[in-house]
């Protein structure tokens, strides 16, 4: 670890065994390779910081320090802070051993901004501007079935339960296996691009097999985005954000769209209401009401 500097060969290998050992532990406990690699990054920007003092001093002190620092240098975002500090405390905890409460530090204020989302007739010419078979399937799957980019990337061929009309979503966001929708017209695609593609594995496959990648989803959509010529930003999870508020606008109860998306708290999915414009159109103000009063009438 060559940013390291000043110090002694001793103190450089005390500090890569802890982020050998915070990688082990990682692993050891079944995160995804994006956390581990976010909880990596994090907790070596921390090193960095409190270097070289021995780690068994580090304190809620030194993290609170080097998260103000943060702030006020760096201006980081309240996500960016959240993963430092949840990267931090897992090394703390999980690997040092210490008490839970000990590092129970102040989080910042979450920000409370709604997801974007596209009306169904954006979504349509995002996925009719996709002319590439494969592109356009996975898009459409990951609208149709509500799906987050890792596990449209991680679905096998035998995840598509044609004869029930379902998809198995295996070890989804917290290690959750899940069944959601399978739409006939999805079924039908699925079917057109298995004949084409042939798939061995994965469900999508690169060009010299193994899973598809999720730089190749982003470029894609991108791509789609643009030739629909929507000016919104647009990413892989607005489609799944599309998908839960519209089936919303059509009435499915929310705690039906909780169980597809694989929510486990209901005030998660809840968000939706928020940015349902059909939902909103039904609202009445409460002055129509007041105006149809025999009140309200005479005051006129």
């Amino acid at each position: 670890m060559q940013s390291f500097v000043s110090t002694s060969q001793s103190s450089i290998s005390d500090y890569q065994l802890a982020l050998t050992m915070l990688r082990s532990k990682l692993i050891a406990c079944r995160y995804s390779p994006s956390t581990q690699s976010t909880y990596y990054h994090m907790f070596r920007g921390f090193l960095k910081y409190v270097h070289p003092k021995p780690l068994y001093q580090l304190s809620k002190i030194d993290v609170m320090n080097y998260h103000l620092k943060l702030i006020e240098e760096r201006q980081i975002s309240r996500s960016y802070q959240n993963q430092s500090i949840n990267a931090i405390k897992f090394y703390l905890e999980h690997v040092l051993g210490h008490d839970r409460q000990t590092f129970d530090l102040e989080r910042p204020r979450p920000e409370t901004k709604l997801p974007q989302v596209l009306s169904m007739e954006e979504i349509q010419r995002v996925l009719s501007s996709t002319r590439n078979l494969k592109h356009r399937t996975v898009l459409t799957t990951i609208y149709s079935a509500g799906l987050r980019m890792g596990e449209v990337l991680n679905l096998k061929i035998g995840d598509i339960d044609s004869p029930n009309m379902r998809i198995w979503v295996r070890g989804g966001k917290g290690a959750k296996d899940r069944i959601t929708v399978l739409s006939p017209i999805l079924l039908d695609l699925l079917r057109t691009y298995f004949k084409a593609y042939g798939p061995k594995e994965y469900l999508f496959e690169g060009q010299t097999g193994g899973k598809y990648s999720s730089t190749s989803v982003r470029r894609v959509l991108g791509r789609a985005v643009k030739k629909a010529g929507i000016q919104k930003p647009v990413v892989p999870h607005t489609l799944r954000h599309s998908f839960a508020t519209h089936l919303l606008e059509h009435g499915t109860n929310l705690r039906y769209i909780q169980t597809l998306l694989g929510h486990t708290s209901s005030k998660t999915t809840e968000i939706y209401t928020h940015v349902s414009s059909k939902k909103l159109e039904e609202v009445v103000s409460p002055l129509d009401y007041m105006a149809k009063s025999e009140v309200y009438l005479k005051g006129q």
